[in-house]
C-alpha cells in the first residue's frame, strides 16, 4: 500500500499513545484522590469536565483541519495534549489537576484526523474507502492495546518508584510528547480545501447546546431526576439544539449541513454512533460492579479488583479481535453488511446477559460476543462518515461519530446511574443496587444495538465503497457537509 501503509504504521503508534492515555490513569485513581486530599466522588468531576471539554472542541477543530490541514491541526492536538499531561504530573490541588484533566481530552481529536488524512491520501490512489476501512481497524487494535498496556504499567511503574505519584504521571506525558514528534516528522500534510471559511456563528449555537445538554445530564447522574436544575438545562439545550438547525440551514458553508447530514448513508451511521455509544462508553460502570457485588445477595460475581480488571481485560481483548476481523474482511464482505452484523452482535451480546449473567464464563460469553461488536464499529464509524461526507469535509464528518457517540454514552451514564441508585438500599445491602437495575441497563443496551443494525438497513447498499457515486457529486448544487 506504499505511502499510505505508512502513514498507517505511524497512526497506529499514534493510538497506542492515545490508548495510554485512556487507561494508565484508571488504577491510579485511589492515589490520585489520596495525593490530591479529595474523595472518591470527586473523581466524577475529571471524566465530566473532560468529555464536556472534548465535545465542544472536537467539532471545532476537525473543521479547521479541513479548511487549513488535518496534520497541522492534528500537531496543535497532540502538542496540547502533551502540556496538559505534563501538567497533570504536577498538579498540587484538585482544581489545577480538574482543569489539566480538561484539557487532556485534546486527544479526543486524533483519530477523526487520522481518518481524514488517511482517506485523503488513499483518494488519491482511487482507493479511499476501503484502505480508509481496514485502516480503521488497525489504529483501533492500537488504541486497545495502548489501553491495556498503559493499566498493566500503571501500579508496577508506581510501586517501582516507591509511590511517588509524580515520577509515574511522567510516563504517559512522555510518550505523548513522542507522539507530537512522530506527527511533526512523518506525517504528511493534507490538501487544504481552499475557499472555506469558519461558521463561527453556528459552532457557537452547537457548543451552547453540548454545554447545557451535557451539563444537565451530568448533573442527573451526580444528583438524580429530583434535582430541578437538570430539567432547566435539558430544555434549554434542546432549544438550542432547535435554533441550531434553523440556523445552519440559512449558512452558505454551514458548520453542519443538515441537508447532507440527513442523507441515507450519513443519517444512520451517526445514529449508530450514538447508540453503541450507550453500552461502549455508559455501560462499563454497570459492569465493574456487577462484577464486584457480593453473590449472597443472590446475584453478582463476587470477585475483588484483580478479578474485575480480568474481565475489563476480557473485554478490551474482544474489541481487539473485532477490530481485527473488521479490518480483514472489509476486504471481500459489502461494508453495509460488516456495519449490521456488528450492531447485531452488540445487542446479542447484552441480551444474554438479561437471562444469563449468574457464573463468571457467561458473563465473559456475553461480553466477548458484544465485544466484537463494538470493536469493529469503533473502527467502522468514522470510516463510514468520511466515506459519506463530500470531498474536503472527512474530518469533521468523523469527528461527528466521536460526538455523538459521547453524547450517548454521557446519556447512558447519567441514566444508568439513577436505574441502579433505585434499586440501592434493599434489605440485603445498602449500597449494592437491584438485579432488576442492572437487567435493565442490559436491556437498554441491547436495544440500542438491535437499532442501529435496524437503522443501518436504510443506508444504500453501494454505499461505503470505493466505486459509489462521489458524495460531492450526488450533492451537486447543496452546501456542504461542514
Amino acid at each position: 500500500m506504499g505511502i499510505t501503509a505508512g502513514l498507517i504504521g505511524w497512526f497506529v503508534l499514534v493510538e497506542v499513545a492515545s490508548g495510554i492515555l485512556q487507561g494508565y490513569y484508571v488504577p491510579l485513581f485511589s492515589d490520585i484522590v489520596e495525593h490530591l486530599g479529595i474523595r472518591d466522588a470527586d473523581v466524577n468531576w475529571f471524566e465530566a469536565a473532560q468529555l464536556l471539554l472534548s465535545s465542544l472542541v472536537v467539532p471545532v477543530l476537525a473543521k479547521l483541519g479541513d479548511m487549513y490541514g488535518h496534520k497541522r491541526i492534528l500537531l496543535i492536538a497532540a502538542v496540547l495534549t502533551a502540556g496538559a499531561s505534563w501538567w497533570l504530573a504536577f498538579a498540587g490541588s484538585f482544581w489545577t489537576f480538574l482543569l489539566a484533566w480538561a484539557l487532556q481530552g485534546f486527544y479526543v481529536v486524533w483519530l477523526p484526523l487520522e481518518i481524514a488524512l488517511i482517506f485523503e491520501r488513499g483518494r488519491r490512489q482511487n482507493r479511499g474507502v476501503s484502505t480508509t476501512r481496514r485502516a480503521a481497524g488497525l489504529l483501533v487494535v492500537g488504541l486497545q492495546v495502548g489501553a491495556i498496556a498503559g493499566a498493566l504499567a500503571a501500579g508496577r511503574i508506581f510501586a517501582a518508584t516507591g509511590g511517588d505519584l509524580t515520577l509515574t504521571l511522567i510516563v504517559p506525558a512522555i510518550a505523548v510528547s513522542l507522539v507530537a514528534v512522530v506527527i511533526w516528522l512523518a506525517v504528511p500534510e493534507s490538501e487544504p480545501t481552499p475557499d472555506r471559511s469558519l461558521d463561527t456563528g453556528g459552532f457557537v449555537i452547537l457548543a451552547l447546546g453540548l454545554l447545557l445538554v451535557t451539563s444537565a445530564l451530568t448533573f442527573l447522574r451526580l444528583n438524580g431526576p429530583d434535582f430541578v436544575v437538570v430539567w432547566l438545562l435539558l430544555s434549554l439545550g434542546v432549544g438550542a439544539f432547535a435554533w441550531f438547525v434553523r440556523y445552519e440551514l440559512g449558512q452558505d458553508d454551514p458548520a453542519i449541513d443538515i441537508r447532507v447530514l440527513r442523507r441515507p448513508e450519513m443519517w444512520p451511521v451517526q445514529a449508530t454512533a450514538f447508540l453503541i455509544g450507550i453500552s461502549l462508553l455508559g455501560a462499563q460502570g454497570p459492569l465493574s460492579t456487577y462484577a464486584g457485588t457480593d453473590t449472597s445477595l443472590g446475584y453478582g460475581l463476587g470477585l475483588d479488583a484483580t478479578g474485575r480488571s480480568n474481565v475489563i481485560g476480557v473485554y478490551l481483548v474482544s474489541l481487539i479481535v473485532g477490530a481485527v476481523l473488521f479490518a480483514v474482511t472489509s476486504r471481500r464482505a459489502p461494508p453495509r453488511a460488516i456495519l449490521i452484523v456488528a450492531a447485531g452482535l452488540v445487542g446479542v451480546g447484552y441480551a444474554l446477559f438479561v437471562p444469563f449473567h449468574q457464573e463468571l464464563w457467561q458473563v465473559l460469553l456475553n461480553l466477548s460476543i458484544a465485544g466484537l461488536g463494538s470493536g469493529a464499529l469503533v473502527g467502522a464509524m468514522p470510516a463510514a462518515a468520511a466515506a459519506a461526507a463530500p470531498r474536503g469535509q472527512t474530518g469533521v464528518a468523523s469527528a461527528l461519530t466521536n460526538t455523538t457517540k459521547t453524547i450517548g454514552g454521557t446519556f447512558a451514564s447519567a441514566l444508568f446511574g439513577v436505574v441502579l441508585a433505585v434499586g440501592a438500599g434493599t434489605l440485603a445491602s445498602e449500597t449494592a443496587a437491584s438485579l432488576g437495575g442492572y437487567q435493565l441497563v442490559w436491556a437498554v443496551c441491547a436495544a440500542g444495538g438491535f437499532l442501529a443494525a435496524a437503522l443501518l438497513f436504510v443506508v444504500p447498499k453501494v454505499a461505503f465503497a470505493d466505486d459509489a457515486p462521489a458524495p460531492a457529486d450526488a450533492a451537486a448544487g447543496e452546501s456542504q457537509i461542514i
